[in-house]
């Protein structure tokens, strides 16, 4: 029955995941484990969106609203007039966009080293992928993206970029719409972290997607909600093509009430760019400027993978960088956590 199962999953590996916390615990005798590997937000989630979660609990055997009505007018409170579609995390709107968009065989534009989701997804969709390198510094080569996505029907840049943690700045992605027929899927999962606003561009182009997330500076990585700001064409095909009732609706009430506490938002904010700071001054090793929630650190002559292990034994899990493609075996990925989280990290690297 083997024989039935596609080539893109018969073959490949699919997407990667760092270690469970639990794992690392159980095989090194650790009670604690600093989980530093998966860029979550270590403060748990909003009062106000645990108590919307819980009075939606009371109605969860109505199906939610398909277009998540109410989330999308907490949205427009929260950013502006732009138009916003919903899915289950940013994987779900990823996912959409693709289905929107992408025949088989169609060319799909990524800007590597990256998440490495947007191949995998665009493979399952029978799109052809396209990698597009970096520059060495990990700075997009802007020309030679834009003449990689000519005839493509979808392109994807990540800003701030994940692993590396650098931005493009939104002259930049203007350029970069402007020289391309298709559309262009910005991921700004991470953009909360960084002073940077690529919200305005929505009003000058009508082949731009911005994706985000309420995983990481909402605290809701367990609730699974992603959106997208669209252009007003886009809207009523991607709805047509996005899987029915994909979003539930105690995640959605969970991000309406997070959406209406920013002086959390603020918190977060202040408390990860305090502990950049710090790692970049503190670690023994190369870290690269970051407007994210995580470093991207250099560990040579060490392997990611020798580092990871090692960092594991002391109570430490981060995440190798030796699964992003175009991306060397001698990086790892540190997510800013919770303050003991981050002193058990810098004292366990310093001993590397």
């Amino acid at each position: 029955m083997r024989r039935f199962v596609r080539a893109c999953y018969a073959g490949a590996a699919g997407y990667s995941y760092a270690k469970k916390a639990e794992d690392v615990a159980r095989e090194h005798g650790i009670d604690r484990v600093a989980r530093l590997a998966s860029n979550e937000n270590p403060r748990p989630p909003s009062p106000a969106a645990l108590e919307a979660a819980e009075a939606a609990l009371r109605e969860g055997n109505r199906y939610p609203d398909e277009r998540n009505l109410a989330l999308v007018e907490a949205l427009r409170r929260y950013h502006g007039d732009y138009r916003f579609v919903t899915g289950a995390g940013m994987d779900g709107v990823i996912e959409t966009v693709i289905r929107t968009v992408v025949d088989p065989g169609e060319t799909v534009v990524v800007s590597t080293p990256t998440f490495s989701f947007y191949g995998l997804a665009a493979a399952a969709h029978g799109g052809r992928v396209v990698n597009v390198p970096r520059r060495e510094d990990f700075s997009v080569d802007t020309e030679a993206f834009i003449e990689a996505s000519q005839g493509a029907r979808l392109a994807f840049l990540c800003s701030p970029n994940n692993p590396t943690g650098n931005s493009v700045t939104p002259e930049a992605v203007e350029e970069i719409l402007e020289g391309m027929e298709g559309l262009l899927f910005l991921d700004n999962a991470y953009v909360d972290f960084a002073d940077i606003d690529y919200r305005p561009l929505m009003q000058r182009h009508e082949n731009l997607v911005i994706g985000r997330t309420m995983s990481k500076i909402f605290s809701l990585a367990g609730f699974r909600v992603g959106y997208a700001f669209v252009p007003e064409w886009f809207e009523p095909f991607y709805n047509r093509a996005a899987t029915p009732f994909a979003l539930n609706s105690v995640s959605a009430a969970a991000a309406i009430g997070a959406l209406s506490d920013p002086d959390r938002v603020r918190e977060t904010r202040d408390h990860v760019r305090a502990w950049r700071r710090r790692f970049m001054e503190e670690v023994p090793y190369a870290v690269f400027p970051s407007d994210a929630n995580f470093v991207m650190i250099d560990v040579a002559p060490h392997t990611g993978g020798e580092v990871t292990e090692r960092l594991a034994a002391k109570g430490v899990l981060v995440r190798s960088c030796t699964s992003f493609p175009g991306l060397g075996d001698h990086y790892i990925r540190v997510s800013v956590g919770e303050d003991w989280e981050n002193e058990r990290f810098l004292e366990a690297i310093k001993s590397i």
